[in-house]
């Protein structure tokens, strides 16, 4: 049985990713207890909101090198994923340095508002077990004012204006810009895939 620890990071999303998980036949724990982190078998890091919020609840809950260190296979979700980065221009904050590339905000355009929200389609760009059985331009969910540019570490991207990173992979990590607990079959396999995945 996988165990899984879902960080307390704040941010809405938290009951659906439970549910979510539960519906894949594993109960997660929601927790910020570094040693339930470390031990447990694989780790997702969610978030909604603002990335300076989300970095100080880190700080204070000593979980920023706890997350840096982690060799388990880990998941940011959404503002998690930004989280993983290296900064956020959203107030300026360093954020956590998995991943190259600063969470930038995305621009306003024809049909093209922000924040961009609702179903997009994401074209895979580059191989990852997170990925398999995934189908190219599959739609998934989003809600996000921010965005990563591509790098070297992108499986995948969408366009708001521009292309924008919609997952990164790097290591043990990976992680979505959107949301695969809301994002129906495409979403659910993303999950499955995650709790299968051997780094």
């Amino acid at each position: 049985m996988t165990s899984l620890a879902i960080i307390d990071s704040g941010g809405a999303n938290i009951t659906s990713l439970l549910s979510a998980f539960e519906r894949l036949g594993v109960t997660a724990e929601l927790t910020s207890d570094a040693t339930v982190i470390r031990d447990a078998d694989r780790v997702v890091l969610p978030g909604v909101g603002a990335a300076l919020d989300a970095m100080t609840r880190l700080r204070e809950a000593r979980l920023v090198d706890v997350i840096r260190d982690l060799k388990q296979p880990v998941l940011g979700v959404c503002l998690g994923m930004q989280l993983l980065c290296d900064a956020s221009e959203e107030d300026d904050v360093d954020c956590l340095g998995i991943f190259p590339g600063v969470a930038q905000k995305l621009s306003v355009g024809d049909n093209c508002p922000v924040p961009n929200m609702g179903w997009c389609a994401t074209q895979l760009t580059a191989p990852h077990p997170v990925v398999r059985d995934l189908e190219q331009d599959d739609y998934f969910y989003y809600v996000h004012s921010y965005a990563v540019p591509e790098s070297e570490c992108s499986i995948a991207t969408a366009t708001h204006t521009r292309p924008f990173s919609a997952m990164l992979g790097r290591d043990n990590f990976v992680a979505a810009q959107f949301h695969p607990e809301r994002s129906s079959r495409a979403g659910s396999r993303i999950l499955n895939n995650f709790l299968g995945w051997t780094p």
